[in-house]
Order: C-alpha cells, then structure tokens, then sequence
C-alpha cells in the first residue's frame, strides 16, 4: 500500500477562523515538521504563532497545555486567538519541546 503524502498550501496555512481543517492533516511528526518549516520560510511571527495553534489543537489543547505548563487560556490568546502581539520566546520553546521540536540556524543560501 502506498503511503499518501498529505500537501498543506500557503492558503491552508494562513486559514481564518482557527477551526479550518488543518489541525486535521497534522497527524505525524513528519508532516508537522514539513509545516512549520513552510511557514517559517516565509518569517511571518503571525503564521507561525497560527501554526503552533494548529498543531496544538490537533495534539490537544489541553494535553499541549499540561505538558508545557501554559495555562489553556494562556494558549488560546496566545497562538490561537492571536489576541496576545508579543509572545515571548521561551514560550515558543516550550511550545516546540512539547512537540517534539526545536528550532536550528542554518545558513541562508539565496
């Protein structure tokens, strides 16, 4: 049987309201990986706050929660609503770790 890759657009990325299907598609390490990495390599804070709301709903919100010690409510303004601007980085890192992720530095080649 052959595996079926699952494509997340630029549109699919930047859905509006949250409860757009993406959380869905995240169902492996792989294809969240591939995610993040997409909307990072356009280095808007928005779209990657917005995604580690998708990944969080489709991990569970509240499991996200427990795990890296941020309040529910705390997520939702945060990366799902959007209604907190500045999100501190430690945040973000707790967020990733929790996921199973890190951020790396790689050198820019174009």
């Amino acid at each position: 049987m052959k595996e079926t890759e699952i494509v997340i657009t630029r549109e699919d990325a930047k859905l509006i309201p949250f409860e757009a299907n993406v959380p869905e598609c995240l169902t492996d390490e792989k294809t969240i990986e591939r995610y993040l990495n997409y909307v990072l390599s356009d280095g808007d804070e928005t779209d990657f706050k917005r995604a580690l709301g998708h990944i969080a709903k489709a991990r569970g919100v509240t499991k996200t929660s427990k795990e890296t010690g941020i309040s529910r409510d705390s997520l939702y303004k945060t990366i799902i609503d959007g209604t907190t601007k500045d999100t501190r980085f430690s945040t973000i890192q707790k967020l990733l770790d929790s996921f199973g992720f890190r951020l790396k530095v790689e050198h820019k080649t174009a």
